[in-house]
């Protein structure tokens, strides 16, 4: 069952999108309800983590200030030499 839905969006990316769905062959609803779909399905996703997983938290501690970013920035660098 569809329902109707009203949204206040600004009409410069309402043109735009508009646009991106033409040419895709979609509607904008469309484009719409499979973005809101995505969103909802990643969170879902996201709590399905397995137990294995979960009991891994934590297991290592780092210092407050480790920037991880950093760290791997400088392993990515020396891989890439």
């Amino acid at each position: 069952m569809t329902t109707k839905l009203t949204l206040s969006i600004d009409e410069s990316v309402i043109i735009v999108a508009k646009k991106y769905a033409k040419i895709n062959g979609k509607s904008l609803s469309n484009l719409v309800e499979n973005y809101l779909l995505s969103l909802t399905n990643s969170e879902i996703k996201e709590e399905a983590i397995s137990n294995d997983i979960l009991k891994l938290k934590g297991v290592i501690k780092l210092p407050e200030d480790f920037n991880y970013k950093e760290s791997l920035s400088h392993v990515l660098a020396n891989k890439y030499k």
